[in-house]
Formats: structure tokens, sequence, C-alpha cells
């Protein structure tokens, strides 16, 4: 059926053959493009990212389906030797993509209704669009609303009404229902033909097939939904931990003396290092408390896991332990408690910890560890680690027990505790503790725990590491 246009403008002139030529080969290497980018990726359903990602694939296709068709219908108006060319450069394209979408061409057709004659002509595309035989005839307009859903037949009769009565151009899309009772959306475009007193003698349209289109742009925005979900629990997740995690650390920021209220006999400074993917906050903790008379109690831990659970179990964790080492429970037997409490906990774990409970009046150090890196000892410008005793990681085994050590300190010695994330970036590497202990005669130098702390930092702070990380310094008083 030949293309009407209004009366009163002339009908524009189709583009030189070379340029139609030059974008049909560029649409159809991007398509083909596009195409191996969706074939190629490998997407897990679970995956919303992925998801979103192939539903613009999709998008994207489709898009450059219908570019393709267009230009094909604006072939069509060539010299029929040029048509036979561009058929021949299209038969592989097309027979690539015809079992998937069917023939790109047969996803836009055209209709016209003459108002004077009552004639119809449909082209042979609308007749597949629409899943009617031929041998049925077109529909008319009074006809076509009944496969028209029932929601979207006002929009559809007000259109037309417009069109036929004020001579406005339609632009509408409805679900219509085919005769196998497939449901496919229809985006319609028409004018009115005027004739020469300027009414309205026939309506023509041009009907597109958006289906496919309409499904992978929902595809979109469902995925681009559940993607803003994700992130948005992931965010409000990490603040929590965030929150969680400072309620649990200490609430002193720098330097500690303890006592309390006499002469320093240890001088305590610790810090936080987060990993280098800050979404993932663990379970690191270090603590120190002054207990009942004038002995101290310094720990740190590391627990498996991140976000709310870990921290929500470092808190119970920590809280147990503070409460423990008050009660006066020696450090061996309270990595035992401990190691039940994990072990029977709603929320199963793992953990590493070392704990320290230090008497200024005989400089003693008692400690008890489990599976944890050992305290390093800085003396007279050397360090060395401490000879830990047994212990395995907490949680990791039923009634299991755990031995103490103790160790006689001067004034001036320096104790390092950390969690094992300090000294390694992966969890492949084994933790390098050389680079600790080379650090002796700077901390010589230093004029206080606080000032060794920042050494440790400025030495592992710029590292890229995979899990967060605790370090401790404690001076040793006169």
């Amino acid at each position: 059926m030949p293309s009407h246009v209004f009366a009163d403008r002339p009908a524009p002139q189709p583009p030189e053959r070379g340029s139609v030529d030059a974008l049909i080969s560029q649409t159809r290497r991007l398509r083909g493009d596009v195409d191996a980018v969706r074939r190629d990726a490998v997407v897990d359903d679970g995956d919303p990212q992925g998801r979103w990602q192939r539903a613009l694939c999709d998008l994207a296709v489709h898009h450059l389906d219908d570019l393709g068709s267009h230009l094909g219908q604006l072939k069509e108006g060539l010299p029929e030797e040029a048509v036979d060319a561009f058929e021949e450069e299209l038969a592989e394209y097309e027979a690539d993509h015809a079992q998937r979408t069917g023939s790109l061409l047969s996803r836009v057709g055209s209709a016209e209704w003459n108002l004077l004659t009552d004639e119809v002509n449909w082209s042979d595309e609308l007749y597949q669009i629409l899943g009617r035989s031929p041998e049925s005839g077109p529909m008319s307009l009074d006809e076509l609303p009944a496969i028209v859903f029932a929601e979207d037949q006002a929009l559809l009769t007000a259109l037309v009404t417009d069109c036929l009565v004020d001579g406005r151009p339609i632009d509408g899309e409805f679900r219509m229902v085919r005769a196998d009772g497939r449901v496919r959306t229809v985006h319609m475009m028409g004018e009115p033909v005027l004739d020469a007193d300027g009414s309205t003698a026939s309506m023509w349209a041009v009907l597109r097939d958006v289906s496919e289109l309409r499904r992978s742009q929902r595809a979109v925005s469902e995925t681009r939904d559940s993607l803003q979900r994700r992130q948005h629990f992931v965010q409000t997740e990490r603040r929590l931990a965030v929150e969680l995690q400072e309620a649990v650390l200490p609430p002193w920021r720098g330097s500690l003396q303890f006592p309390l209220d006499g002469p320093t006999a240890l001088d305590v400074s610790a810090h936080y290092l987060p990993s280098t993917n800050s979404a993932l906050i663990g379970g690191d903790w270090y603590d120190a408390i002054q207990l009942p008379g004038d002995d101290s109690l310094l720990s740190v831990g590391d627990l498996t896991g991140h976000g709310v659970t870990a921290t929500s179990t470092t808190a119970m964790l920590l809280g147990a332990l503070r409460g423990m080492a008050v009660a006066g429970i020696r450090p061996g037997p309270l990595m035992a408690h401990l190691n039940h409490l994990l072990e029977t906990s709603v929320q199963p774990a793992l953990g590493s910890a070392v704990c320290c409970r230090y008497n200024p009046a005989g400089r003693t150090l008692t400690w008890a560890q489990a599976g944890h890196p050992a305290p390093l000892l800085f003396r007279n410008g050397t360090g060395r680690a401490l000879t830990p005793p047994d212990g395995v990681l907490l949680g990791a085994r039923s009634a299991a027990t755990y031995e103490q050590a103790e160790v006689q300190l001067l004034p001036g010695d320096l104790l390092i505790l950390h969690t094992d994330g300090l000294t390694r970036t992966s969890a492949a590497e084994e933790g390098d503790t050389d680079r600790l202990l080379a650090l002796a005669p700077r901390f010589s130098g230093a004029r206080d725990a606080q000032e060794c702390v920042r050494t440790v930092v400025e030495e592992f702070g710029e590292n890229d590491r995979e899990h967060d990380a605790c370090v401790m310094v404690a001076r040793i008083g006169a």
C-alpha cells in the first residue's frame, strides 16, 4: 500500500541509495556486536546487577531491530535491483534472528480505512502482528476495539475520533488479544488523509508490535528497582554495622593510662584499620579496662564474617569478656567460657582472641590465646613474639581447654597486640610479623604508646587489605 501524507504538503524525497546502505550496514554491525555481548554474558538470576545489564542489552537489541526495520522500509522505495541487493545483504542477518523474534519487517504493519468507500486495506505484516488470517479480511474501525483490552478501548476510541473529526494525528499504545489468545502490545501512529475540500477522506496508520520492547523495558525497570532496593539494604546494613562497631569499641580514643587514679603503670593506645573495601565491616575489636584492684585487662580479637551479624556477635562476646574479667576469672578459664558461648550461639561463628591480665605490683603479664597471633615484646631496641600457650579457635571445638602463660616485664617494655589482618593483605598470605619487629628502633625513640601506634599505622595503614585490623600498644611504666 503506498504511503499517504497530508494533502496540503508534498511527500518528502527518500534518501539517496548510498546513505541508506551505509546506515543499514552500520546498524547490522552494531546489532551483531550488542547481540554478541548479550550471548557471552553469564548471568546469575540472583544477581540484580547482572539482570540489569542483561535487560539493557535486550533493550538495545530491540531498538536496533526497530531501526533495521525502518531502514528496510526506506529501502523498499528504491529500484527493484537495489531491493534485491538489500535482501541478499540482510538474508543471513534476518535468518539468525527469525527464530527468536520473527522477521524484522513483520513487526511493523500498515492499514488504511477509506471513509468514503468503507474499503479497508491491511498489509500482510499487520495480519501477522494481530494473528489474523488474510482470509478473514481486515477489520473496520468499528470492529477494531473488539480485540483491544477493555481498559484500553476508551483511549483508542478517543484517538480515532480526534483523528477523524478534528484532523489530529494518532499516537497511542494498546494491548491487543490475538485469535490464539496471545497478548501483544501495539503502538499505533496515524494521520487523516484530506480531500481537496479539506475533509477527511480516509485514515492511514502504521502499527508497530512493541511487545518485546516493553517487556525489556519492564525488565530494566524491575531490575533497576531491585538493585536500588538491594543497595538501600546494603547501605542500611552497613550503617547499622558501623553504629554497632562504634558502640562495641572502647569509648576512649588516643591514649589511656592505668591505674586511672595514680602513677602511670601502663600506657595504652590502640587503633582500628578498616579494610580497603569500607563496605565490609568485620568483627575485629580491641579493649582495655581497669579491673578491681590495680590489675588491667588488655584484649584484641577477630570474628569471622562481616556486617551486622559479625558486629552483633562481637558485642555479645566482648560484653561477656568484660563481665567475666571483672568477676576475677583468669585468662585461661575465661577463654574456655568464651569458646562455649560462641559455640552455643544462635549465630555460630569462629573467632580468634588474645587476653592479657597485667598486675602492676609484680609487673607480671598473665595471658591466654585462642588461635591468635602472639603478643610482641619489645625490650632494649629489639622485639620478639612471646611463646604462645595452647589454645584453639573460639567456637571450633567443644569443651576446649586453654592454657595460660606468664611473663615478667620490665619498665620501658613495650607490648603490641594485633589481629592478623594487620600484617597480611589477603587470606592466602601469611602474617608478616618481621615488618612489625623491624620497627623496634623507632619504638625505642617514641615518647609514648600513642606515637608507637602512629608508627604502626604509617607502616601498615596504606596497604590494600581484604580484611580490617586492630593494633594495641601498651608500654610498661616505672
